[in-house]
């Protein structure tokens, strides 16, 4: 399926609103656009979330989906944004690492740049190579959870970074994401095996997008 781009890299079509927020926006990409990355907000709500992009040197991707399936295009496609974070091994995931590869205990900062030396190909998408989707939905610690230890220190954010659970998306935000993911497949040319979800690519917490399904039959244009 493909739609119009227009030539600042927004899609014209009727599913998809407008909300630019240049905030977001790093800068225009010097290559190819190679895959996507499919993220949780973290927030309840559509507008906590397009609100926050509005601030001086806010991260966000280049979509938003609320919990009723509307899409929001909130950064131009062409320009690069922060929304991956330190890229994980992919030749670790699919085990054709040579033992030279990776130092032992290697940090995720120097992973990064091990993976950044590479051809874009030859590891995951970064932020340069990556469209960005973010699904509107909260991480929640488990009933009677309780940090202890040094844990208990952390603030609540840092808690429910590690050990919260992300909310299962909409069927109706499944939806709008296999529509949007068939669309930019169609009109970028990203392989359909270049769709991940965020803890895939990056060092976050294994629940985000769990629930996401981009493999449903598409809907109606």
């Amino acid at each position: 399926m493909l739609v119009e781009i227009d030539e600042h890299g927004m899609i014209s079509h009727a599913r998809v609103r407008h909300a630019r927020s240049p905030k977001i926006e790093r800068g225009k990409r010097t290559g190819a656009i190679t895959g996507i990355v499919v993220h949780q907000t973290d927030a309840d709500t559509s507008a906590s979330s397009l609100n926050s992009y509005k601030r001086p040197k806010a991260n966000g991707a280049h979509f938003l989906i609320d919990k009723d399936g509307t899409i929001y295009q909130t950064a131009a496609i062409y320009q690069r944004t922060n929304h991956v974070g330190p890229l994980q091994a992919r030749c670790l995931a699919i085990q054709r690492c040579k033992p030279r590869d990776f130092p032992a205990k290697v940090g995720a900062a120097e992973m990064h740049r091990i993976e950044m030396l590479k051809a874009p190909a030859d590891r995951y998408p970064s932020n340069m190579e990556a469209i960005g989707i973010e699904l509107v939905g909260r991480a929640k610690l488990p009933a009677g959870f309780k940090a202890i230890g040094e844990e208990a220190k952390w603030s609540l954010d840092k808690i429910r970074g590690k050990y919260g659970i992300f909310e299962t998306p909409t069927a109706a935000q499944n939806q709008s994401l296999s529509w949007l993911v068939n669309a930019l497949q169609g009109s970028m040319q990203v392989a359909q095996d270049e769709v991940f979800r965020h803890p895939e690519v990056s060092r976050k917490n294994l629940t985000e997008a769990q629930g996401a399904n981009w493999s449903l039959p598409t809907a109606k244009p």
